[in-house]
């Protein structure tokens, strides 16, 4: 399984980020990898519609450390869990997400890997129309 580091910095501070971004209300704005459309909350899981099919997504619990992981239930009951975090740059903060290869072939991980790439764009834009 072959693992790929995306990331991109954003011009305000590490809790501004993680504050919109760990808003899971947010996600269809931001992060249409995963949430095309509204998130529904099912206790801890929350249900989505997703480009891959309905989910369920897991997200550790808010923490001071800038940490974002979470566990996707694909449709085919393959758990992957999504490394992400927050950290403090120079510029502000940067945002860092491992794209894991599985059940991927390689151009569908190439695909993912953008997709992401846009994702944390967004990210970026929503976070500046904001501030």
């Amino acid at each position: 399984m072959r693992s790929h580091h995306v990331s991109r910095v954003i011009k305000a501070s590490p809790d501004v980020v993680y504050e919109y971004a760990s808003d899971p209300g947010n996600l269809p704005r931001w992060a249409a990898g995963l949430a095309r459309a509204e998130v529904v909350r099912d206790g801890d899981t929350l249900l989505v519609d997703s480009p891959m099919g309905k989910v369920e997504v897991r997200f550790v619990e808010r923490n001071r450390f800038g940490v974002l992981d979470h566990d996707v239930t694909l449709p085919s009951g393959t758990v992957v869990t999504n490394s992400v975090r927050v950290l403090p740059h120079p510029d502000g903060a940067e945002v860092i997400f491992t794209v894991r290869q599985i059940e991927l072939d390689d151009d569908e991980f190439a695909r993912d890997i953008d997709m992401v790439a846009a994702d944390l764009e967004r990210l970026e834009l929503r976070i500046h129309q904001r501030i």
